[in-house]
């Protein structure tokens, strides 16, 4: 049997991975009939420095695509620090707590910025779960640093 202990929190590090293909789903089976409907031909699009997916599909649209580009830049930080943490037999009680916040609020951030896009809604999310990664990455560098 393999010793697990600390390693907790790798359920809410791989419950963000899920949730990030989630978003990349949502993305694309609302992006790709969406460019059907306006036409884009993407050959030249990319040709063009000023054309973009934001001036040529609606706005609600591309919200799951900034989404998903947006779990793909903080989040990258938490989890190299689940990681760390969990390497480090560290990864379970309030790290895992911790870290199962941080997954909430970076769903709820999701849901909003897909759906309402409210900007200071999203900010006060995105805030709190910066706070809730910066305690995550103080605890490791305690550990390592010690």
């Amino acid at each position: 049997m393999t010793d697990t202990t600390g390693m907790d929190i790798l359920q809410p590090t791989i419950a963000l991975m899920i949730w990030t293909m989630i978003i990349w789903a949502w993305m694309y089976a609302t992006r790709i009939p969406a460019m059907q409907k306006a036409q884009v031909d993407v050959d030249s699009m990319v040709k063009d420095p000023d054309a973009s997916l934001d001036r040529s599909l609606p706005a609600s649209v591309q919200w799951k695509a900034h989404n998903y580009n947006h779990l793909h830049e903080a989040p990258t930080l938490f989890y190299a620090v689940a990681i760390v943490l969990a390497i480090l037999g560290h990864g379970d009680g309030m790290n895992a707590f911790l870290a199962w916040i941080y997954v909430g609020l970076r769903v709820v951030h999701s849901i909003v910025q897909v759906t309402a896009n409210k900007v200071m809604v999203r900010f006060i999310l995105f805030a709190l779960s910066s706070v809730v990664l910066i305690a995550l990455i103080a605890k490791a560098a305690m550990l390592v640093f010690a």
